[in-house]
């Protein structure tokens, strides 16, 4: 059995996809889980969608989240180059187009747009386009003629009409297509480029390609490859067809969608480890039953063949709850440098930021949830005395006015503001007057932060804010109950 290896072949259009994203993990783990290879190609033959950039985020991306390529263009595996347009520079397209024409498996046609147009058809409602095999009857001389006078053209492949074509994928099994649905596919373009269809089987033949992985999006045009290997008497790949990824709406994830690449959800607070995580877990499950792991830990686990075919759905909400177990698993200090200019955008006091840290650390599952809960510390908004009202703790807005008159000069006697001394000061101060901790607890903390749901306790803000600050608060909250 020949080593198995993979690649990815992303177009630079652009922001990385989740679904190209998944396409990339997928085959980076099917490589490492057989100590495969996984090389990197570029698709650059739709000049047209090239963007800016987007080449830079291709490395990027593949760099940050792991799946580090074994050969590619910056890393030459002796089967280069690994860039498209580069290799059509060198005629390696053109010399096997030519080729098929030799073999008569392919042909020069010569049809402009407006013939093309009138072949448009209807069929169940969609209009598709079939062409008519016009160019293949031209004489020799014909073409001759057309080619020196320079007339555009492009390279088709001659499908067989009758019959049907049968392929295998590892995930959908056997699927047969009636050979007279299989279009006479384009190989080389009028602008001399090949298409994504050509290129894709000539450079997987080339490049010593055992796995193809791509989205099942692709499963109409298998028939069509094979016919290709086929006429070149070429070993067919093993396919591996990754079902689709929807929304939560069931339609197909789209850049409106708002989460729809990978850069999308770094800025919406999500931690890399966390993204890669999830995007295994869309049209593949683990045998044991866990849904945390690491990319280490995937490449030990990764059976393709447990991939499903029904479509995954990208549910934004189980995201985020794993995401929250990424963070809370997080060593402190690199959480705080990610946390750091979400808690300063938010605050200007002078106060212990580690310690505004590790109060929201559990609390979070994404990064931009911090300001939400640190903003009483700036300041306590505008609230409604009914949220001193709590029934398990049995407050009412009048009870937490008397307790905070009571509690206040204790407080104001107290130096120590460590948490410690105040829980120890606040439980003892309770036990003396007959109360139960949460009646004492609830009412200072409300002061102090105005809110309902805080990141921390009433003694932990007490000593984050201080004993002027502190004493401040109640103050202005007893005023507040007693108006």
């Amino acid at each position: 059995m020949s080593t198995v290896k993979t690649r990815f072949a992303p177009s630079p259009t652009g922001r990385m996809h989740v679904g190209n994203l998944r396409t990339a993990l997928y085959a980076y783990l099917i490589a490492k889980h057989e100590n495969g290879s996984f090389m990197l190609r570029i698709e650059d033959t739709d000049q047209e969608r090239f963007v800016e950039g987007a080449l830079e985020i291709i490395y990027h991306t593949l760099e940050e989240t792991g799946l580090l390529h074994d050969e590619g263009p910056d890393k030459d595996g002796g089967v280069g180059p690994y860039v498209q347009s580069e290799r059509n520079a060198l005629g390696i397209y053109k010399k096997y187009a030519e080729q098929l024409i030799a073999q008569g498996d392919a042909y020069y046609c010569f049809c402009d747009k407006e013939r093309l147009e009138s072949l448009r058809t209807n069929v169940a409602g969609k209009e598709i386009a079939m062409y008519d095999k016009h160019c293949l009857s031209l004489t020799k001389e014909e073409i001759e003629e057309k080619l020196k006078a320079g007339v555009p053209y492009v390279i088709r492949f001659n499908m067989p009409s009758e019959g049907t074509t049968t392929f295998r994928d590892d995930i959908y099994g056997e699927i047969t297509v009636p050979n007279e649905e299989l279009d006479d596919l384009i190989l080389i373009k009028s602008d001399g480029y090949p298409t994504y269809n050509f290129a894709n089987v000539v450079d997987d033949h080339l490049m010593g390609i055992t796995h193809v992985v791509r989205g099942n999006e692709y499963l109409s045009s298998a028939p069509k490859y094979n016919r290709i290997y086929e006429a070149f008497g070429w070993e067919i790949p093993t396919y591996v067809h990754c079902p689709l990824i929807t929304n939560e709406e069931h339609k197909k994830l789209s850049k409106r969608s708002g989460h729809s690449s990978y850069e999308d959800l770094i800025d919406q607070g999500f931690v890399t480890e966390a993204i890669v995580n999830y995007v295994a877990l869309l049209g593949w499950s683990p045998e044991e039953n866990r849904e945390i792991y690491s990319l280490e830990e995937l490449v030990k686990v990764f059976d393709y063949h447990h991939m499903s075919k029904s479509p995954a759905v990208f549910d934004i909400v189980k995201l985020k709850w794993m995401n929250g177990e990424y963070i809370k698993a997080m060593d402190f200090d690199q959480f705080y440098e990610r946390a750091l200019p979400f808690i300063q955008n938010t605050l200007s006091r002078k106060v212990n930021l580690k310690k505004v840290a590790e109060m929201v650390k559990t609390r979070i599952e994404v990064f931009p949830e911090i300001p939400e809960l640190i903003d009483f510390v700036e300041d306590v908004l505008e609230y409604d005395t009914e949220m001193y009202r709590h029934k398990k703790m049995k407050t009412t807005p009048e009870s937490s006015l008397s307790l905070l008159q009571e509690v206040l000069p204790v407080l104001e006697a107290q130096n120590d503001y460590s948490n410690d001394a105040l829980y120890e000061l606040l439980c003892g101060f309770a036990k003396e007057k007959g109360y139960k901790n949460g009646y004492v607890l609830w009412p200072v903390r409300t002061a102090l932060s105005g809110k309902q749901m805080t990141p921390a306790g009433a003694t932990e803000i007490l000593e984050l804010l201080g004993k002027e600050e502190s004493i401040r608060r109640i103050q202005a909250a007893i005023v507040k109950l007693g108006a």
